[in-house]
C-alpha cells in the first residue's frame, strides 16, 4: 500500500482566452492527482487529507474511488474546499493563484497509526505550507521515517502561499532526513537553492529533477547520475505532470519491490534510466490531453521494461 498525504482542492480551469473567460471545475491538487495517477497505475492506494463535506469535497472523493483509490483515512469537515484558479500560457504552463482561508484541509490531523500495509507514503504541495495542517503534516513524515517507511517528498512550490520563503526554506531542510525519495521540479530547486548534492549529504537515497520537456535526472548517494530525455508530445496543458512523475517513481518502485532506502540505494544505472524512461512517458500522456488525467496501466504497456 503506498499512502499519498496531502490536499485534494478544485482547480478552476479557464475555457478560452481573456480575464473574463468561464472556468470549469477539476478535481486537483498535487497529492490528489498523485494519488489517482497510483490507482490508474495499478498500485493499491491510500489518500491521507481532511475534505470538506460540501460538493466539491464529495466529487473529490468520487473521483478517488472511481480509481481505486482507499479513501478511509481521510478526514471529514464543514469548512469550505480549497478553490486554485488556474492561468495556462501559450506553451502550456499552468500558474495559480488560491482561495485557501477556512477551507477544510487546513485543519488536517495527524493520525494516531498509517494504514495496515503500507509501504510508502508521498507528502508535497500546499499541504505543507498552509497551517496547522502543515505541521501535522510533517509529523507524519517523521513519524512514518522513524517507523521504517519509505517517504517521498515533492515540494511543488508556490511561491504564492508562502508568505516567509526563508523559514520555507529552513523547514525544508528539516524535513530532509526524514526522505527516502526527494523529487523536484528545475524551477523548485532554483528556488530553494542548493544543489542536489546538498541535498543527498542530508538525508534523501535520490533526489529526481525534472526539466519539464527536456526529461529528468536522478542523483544518487553513491555518486551516480543519470538522465533521460522527455517524451516529445503536443502539449495541452502542464497541469498534473509533475504529480504523474511522482507516482511512476513509486510505481516503479514498487514493481521492483525497492520501497525501502536500502534497495533504492542498490539501484544501478539500467534500472534507473528504465524507471526514468517510464516516468517521462506518463507525464507525456498527462501533457497531451487537458487537466490532470494522467494515464491507466494500459496506456503504458511494456515501457517499464524497456519495450
Amino acid at each position: 500500500m503506498i499512502v499519498v498525504a496531502g490536499e485534494a482542492l478544485i482547480d478552476l480551469v479557464p475555457q478560452g482566452t481573456g480575464a473574463l473567460a468561464s472556468l470549469r471545475p477539476a478535481l486537483g491538487g498535487g497529492p490528489f492527482n498523485t494519488a489517482v495517477a497510483l490507482g490508474r497505475l495499478g498500485s493499491p492506494t491510500a489518500f491521507c487529507s481532511r475534505t470538506s463535506y460540501d460538493a466539491f469535497g464529495e466529487a473529490l472523493l468520487d473521483g478517488l474511488r472511481r480509481d481505486g483509490v482507499d479513501v478511509s483515512a481521510v478526514q471529514r469537515g464543514t469548512e469550505p474546499t480549497t478553490l486554485a484558479v488556474a492561468t495556462v500560457d501559450a506553451d502550456g504552463s499552468a500558474a495559480y493563484s488560491f482561495y485557501v482561508d477556512g477551507t477544510a484541509d487546513r485543519l488536517f490531523t495527524a493520525p494516531a497509526a498509517l494504514p495496515d500495509g503500507t509501504r510508502a507514503v508521498s507528502f508535497g504541495t500546499c499541504s505543507l505550507v498552509l497551517e496547522p495542517g502543515a505541521t501535522a503534516y510533517a509529523e507524519l513524515m517523521r513519524a512514518a521515517a522513524a517507523q521504517g517507511v519509505f517517504t517521498a517528498l515533492d515540494p511543488n512550490i508556490r511561491p504564492g502561499l508562502i508568505p516567509d520563503p526563508d523559514n520555507y526554506r529552513a523547514r525544508f531542510h528539516g524535513w530532509l532526513p526524514s526522505v527516502s525519495l526527494l523529487k523536484l521540479s528545475a524551477e523548485d530547486a532554483e528556488w530553494l537553492g542548493g544543489t542536489p548534492r546538498e541535498w543527498l549529504a542530508e538525508g534523501p537515497e535520490a533526489v529526481v529533477i525534472t526539466h519539464g520537456g527536456d526529461g529528468l535526472t536522478v542523483f544518487t548517494q553513491d555518486g551516480g547520475e543519470y538522465s533521460v530525455p522527455g517524451e516529445k508530445v503536443d502539449v495541452v496543458d502542464t497541469i498534473g505532470a509533475g504529480d504523474t512523475v511522482n507516482a511512476a517513481l513509486l510505481h516503479g518502485l514498487s514493481v521492483r519491490d525497492a520501497l525501502s532506502p536500502q534497495a533504492v540505494a542498490r539501484l544501478g544505472a539500467d534500472e534507473w534510466t528504465a524507471l526514468l524512461r517510464f516516468a517521462a512517458r506518463a507525464a507525456a500522456i498527462t501533457c497531451s490531453r487537458a487537466g490532470a488525467e494522467p494515464p491507466y496501466a494500459s496506456e503504458l504497456a511494456g515501457v517499464l521494461e524497456g519495450r
